[in-house]
């Protein structure tokens, strides 16, 4: 079911739509959302009318105001229309979205209603539907690292606003610690942009002409390839020949070396890349924390390398085994707390470091680099979280409390961290004793996600023993 133009769509129904759009002009709102929504409802995959209804259900929540009603409906995603789009999904994916809109129609903001519409539109083929419920849900929660990768792999793959994603993106990547996953995610997205700009996806739309792009057609297939999330080995050995070759000529070009670390990495030569590295270190232009998080992310992943290549039936499989693990978790932390002390003021390495003593047991060590973290707006209700776990490992229980519930309370909308939240706070209180408000934390996730951890076996013990 591809997104139509007005054209596609039948007369009676174009008719309806102006309607609509008459509607919309004399701000008759409500019967401008009932127009579209009848088109819609026929015609699911009527694209610009999709869009009218999302602008005038925008202007309705935001004259109407958001009240405490709505905002907590919102956040749990318990409604009973909700509830009734869930369950349509797997079956009849246009009613599950027609029932999402009808929710949308009183709260714009919606996160839960506009996942349906997204998984929905992504069932009955409709790319660009999903991208719009995508980019307001992302606006919604610009934190959500997994919604916005998964906002920049649409944009990418099936075309869209990519300097809105790539703005998202860009955020996230300046106010995190190196991850792998967004840094691909810029890649894709890189390319996508790349291909836009050389003319082709205009081409494919019909538009444009060969003679237009055929100049720069070599440079733009290299350039895609150069910024695929999965290279081939074949493009990738051609790229490092490319590089190397290059480096003869153009020895000061630190662009072409870190490409030839990160290249390296891909085919698993691990020393080769570092050597790289470590010339980007030596020429004093390496005082960048990424480039340095990059280099301890090669050094690990020689050791899972190393790891992976030992014999399981030779004698001392687990004495070398445990040696490596030893030295990996060494190594992880003494490199961390050099890159804190190197770079003081970045709060997402503290982040970090925090990690890497939390799971080698230095619970003081870690409670003072959370408590530092904190002040890191991205990273501040992950540390909050920790917190609370460094303060119930020493038996310091309420406060532990306390500041899951003053993070549950400043944490907006319900994605993975208000989950993880809610959860740590059930734990502490069954530590405590308290089954009663234990239950209370794991009912309000069970509501909207039976299978996280294991809630849906906390609350079903439970009620089983009532």
């Amino acid at each position: 079911m591809p997104e139509k133009l007005i054209s596609e769509i039948p007369h009676d129904l174009r008719r309806i739509f102006t309607k609509a759009n008459e509607a919309v002009q004399h701000e008759n709102d409500d019967y401008a959302l009932a127009l579209c929504c009848q088109v819609l409802e026929k015609e699911p995959g009527f694209f610009e009318c999709r869009k009218t209804l999302r602008a005038v259900q925008a202007r309705k929540s935001a004259a109407a105001g958001r009240g405490f009603f709505k905002k907590m409906m919102s956040i749990g995603g318990s409604s009973p229309q909700i509830t009734k789009a869930k369950f349509a999904l797997g079956k009849n994916p246009a009613e599950a979205m027609a029932i999402a809109e009808e929710v949308l129609n009183h709260d714009a903001h919606n996160s839960f209603a506009h996942r349906i519409i997204v998984d929905a539109a992504m069932a009955l083929d409709l790319p660009q539907t999903a991208l719009l419920s995508l980019e307001t849900m992302v606006r919604n929660s610009p934190k959500d690292k997994s919604l916005v990768v998964e906002f920049a792999n649409q944009v990418a793959a099936t075309g869209g606003r990519a300097d809105v994603a790539e703005k998202f993106l860009d955020e996230l990547v300046r106010n995190s610690a190196y991850d792998p996953e967004l840094q691909q995610a810029q890649k894709n997205l890189s390319a996508h942009k790349t291909l836009d700009e050389g003319g082709y996806n205009s081409l494919a739309d019909g538009e444009g002409s060969y003679r237009d792009i055929l100049r720069n057609k070599q440079e733009a297939v290299s350039l895609e390839q150069e910024k695929r999330v999965q290279k081939t080995d074949d493009v990738a050995e051609r790229l490092i020949g490319e590089y190397e070759e290059r480096l003869q000529t153009e020895p000061d070009n630190l662009k072409i070396v870190r490409s030839l670390a990160e290249l390296y990495t891909q085919k698993g030569k691990f020393d080769r890349a570092l050597e790289y590295y470590q010339r980007i270190q030596n020429s004093g232009h390496g005082g960048d924390a990424t480039l340095d998080r990059a280099v301890a992310d090669v050094t690990v992943r020689r050791f899972d390398a190393q790891l992976a290549q030992l014999d399981p039936a030779a004698a001392d499989f687990a004495e070398q085994t445990e040696r490596l693990q030893a030295e990996k978790t060494a190594y992880k932390l003494a490199e961390c707390q050099k890159r804190a002390e190197k770079y003081p003021t970045d709060l997402a390495i503290k982040f970090e470091l925090g990690q890497l003593y939390f799971q080698a047991g230095k619970i003081s060590e870690a409670t003072g680099e959370f408590q530092k973290a904190q002040a890191n707006p991205h990273k501040r209700y992950a540390a909050m979280s920790y917190l609370a776990q460094c303060f119930a490992r020493r038996n310091m229980n309420d406060s532990a409390v306390r500041t899951l519930q003053n993070a549950i309370k400043e944490k907006p909308g319900f994605d993975e961290e208000k989950k993880d939240l809610l959860y740590n706070l059930g734990c502490v209180f069954e530590k405590m004793g308290k089954k009663a408000e234990a239950i209370e934390q794991f009912l309000v996730i069970y509501e909207s996600d039976v299978s996280y951890r294991d809630v849906g076996a906390k609350v079903d013990a439970h009620y089983a023993a009532q």
